[in-house]
């Protein structure tokens, strides 16, 4: 019987087609909106992962890693005579501006590093030595800085060049991999001392306290005891990471412009799959009703409907969830815009799918359950 589910399935080539095309559509806006969200999302903690550090140390009032409250010198002390805490460094970080050869202002981040450890550094060192950050005015610079920099260059901008900021020269002594920030900008890094000479003078400028927890402890436990006995806010990697999400969720439209796309798109799948599927089995009801008079039973044909209504959602499904990646596989060489599919998505729209197809199918077994056999005798 299910093989005549499925002839009756693909007879009908047009309503077929249709329903494989809405549910394709469906996947695809729900799953490439779901992964661009995500990959926006993850470029507001992008500076967590570009200087790493188990435990961050910020302002009372700083709620997400893109924020900063300058701190005291003196609270670099402060956390380090914390019970718990192995050290703690200083870190600035800053959006700057670097003057081009032609005249022209890019905006950097500059980040400056303890000259002594280094410690937020970047992980992906392509060209340099990092030890030479030491030398006066030199910093490494990111592939972003390298396309920005470069602009009005006859040739692409390495080692041994230089550039401005804010009036101070930086001579470009390596060249990291980075990932992408929420603002875009490129990463510059010096070490603390060089980029306090680099950036305007204010009466702070210490932008986040490093720290590592000491043997036996975790960074959990480190954290709220620098919390308890400095009266500043302390976040581990993790803590920093969700409480920046959360703060993009609470203060930003980001979530419900992708949400409501992504909503848009059940809805969308939902009323064409309901609304085809209904249409095509009014059509074959003759068919289901003579099925019936010899002598099939309701359950039977409602296995029936949802087998084709499975088949087509899978295929719909398996077509929307391949453009979504070929869309990522595109972008992600362009870099814009930001695409992450973790498995939770696809898991997540199959989900959705088998929903839809499972109500469109509800809506053509209520009908076959009203059917009588004897409309097969009618004229």
């Amino acid at each position: 019987m299910y093989h005549i589910a499925l002839k009756m399935l693909l007879g009908d080539r047009g309503k077929y087609l249709m329903l494989i095309s809405g549910l394709t559509f469906a996947t695809l806006l729900m799953t490439q909106q779901a992964s661009v969200f995500c990959g926006l999302m993850l470029w507001t903690t992008g500076n967590l992962r570009n200087m790493r550090a188990q435990i961050w140390v910020v302002d009372p009032k700083v709620e997400q890693a893109n924020e900063v409250k300058s701190l005291r010198d003196t609270d670099v002390s402060r956390v380090r005579s914390v019970t718990g805490v192995a050290w703690a460094v200083p870190l600035y970080w800053a959006v700057q501006q670097a003057k081009l050869p032609d005249g022209t202002f890019k905006s950097v981040q500059l980040v400056g590093l303890d000259s002594a450890t280094l410690v937020g550094r970047p992980a992906q060192i392509t060209a340099g030595k990092l030890e030479d950050l030491r030398l006066p005015n030199t910093v490494f610079i990111d592939d972003l800085a390298v396309q920005r920099l470069s602009y009005g260059r006859p040739k692409p901008v390495g080692i041994g060049d230089s550039f401005e900021i804010n009036d101070h020269e930086a001579r470009i002594v390596g060249i990291c991999k980075t990932e992408k920030s929420f603002f875009g900008y490129p990463y510059i890094f010096a070490t603390y001392d060089q980029a306090l000479q680099f950036a305007p003078k204010t009466r702070k400028m210490l932008s986040f306290i490093l720290a590592e927890p000491a043997p036996g402890w975790t960074a959990e436990r480190a954290a709220a005891q620098i919390a308890k006995d400095t009266q500043l806010r302390a976040f581990t990697e993790e803590q920093f990471f969700w409480s920046t999400i959360r703060w993009y969720f609470r203060n930003t439209g980001i979530p419900m412009s992708f949400g409501t796309t992504v909503l848009l798109g059940f809805i969308v799948g939902t009323a064409v799959a309901g609304q085809t599927f209904y249409t095509f089995v009014l059509e074959n009801l003759r068919h289901l009703g003579a099925l019936k008079a010899m002598g099939a039973s309701d359950g039977l044909l409602a296995r029936m409907l949802l087998l084709q209504a499975l088949i087509v959602g899978l295929l719909g499904y398996g077509i929307g969830v391949g453009l979504s990646a070929l869309f990522g596989f595109l972008v992600l060489e362009k870099g814009q815009p930001p695409f992450i599919m973790p498995y939770h998505i696809p898991v997540g729209t199959l989900v959705v799918v088998l929903l839809i197809c499972g109500f469109a199918a509800l809506l053509g077994i209520r009908k076959v359950r009203q059917l009588e056999p004897a409309i097969v005798f009618r004229g």
